[in-house]
């Protein structure tokens, strides 16, 4: 480990486990930058890096793999590069060369590679299984009835 005080920055090797809340990364190596408002920036490398956070507000984890995922604590992001990977429980999955996670939204984004071994796939494409949601999950989110209607003259 190597700790510079005055740049705010850390670089740790060796099988390297970060945990920050529910949140945990596996990494060959991680670089952590922290800027004068106290948010802190991460690069995590190795041959495959993993990411797992408790989703926020919903039941569930959002777990990830890639060869460079990057961390962004003021935006909430976290961005993965390189044979990139994104489960999000209970069953959704998503593959390519690079995505971005919004954790604050649950918004992200799949890129996939230039060609041949550059992302998840042997063809570059993005891969997706999206599972559909259970039917009560969405009678919760159904619009009540209309009140305005009038029933008779």
């Amino acid at each position: 480990m190597q700790v510079d005080d005055v740049q705010k920055t850390s670089v740790f090797e060796g099988r390297v486990v970060m945990t920050q809340g529910t949140l945990i990364i596996h990494a060959d190596k991680i670089t952590v930058r922290q800027d004068k408002d106290g948010n802190q920036y991460g690069v995590a490398s190795g041959n495959l890096v993993t990411f797992r956070q408790k989703r926020d507000g919903a039941e569930g984890y959002i777990q990830g793999e890639a060869e460079r995922i990057e961390y962004n604590s003021k935006l909430d992001r976290v961005e993965f590069f390189n044979r990139a990977r994104l489960l999000r429980e209970p069953a959704d999955e998503v593959r390519g060369n690079y995505i971005s996670y919004d954790s604050r939204t649950e918004y992200f984004t799949v890129t996939g590679g230039a060609g041949p071994g550059a992302g998840a796939s042997s063809d570059g494409r993005v891969r997706a299984v999206i599972q559909p949601r259970a039917e009560k999950e969405e009678a919760g989110k159904a619009a009540p009835p209309d009140a305005t209607k009038r029933q008779g003259p």
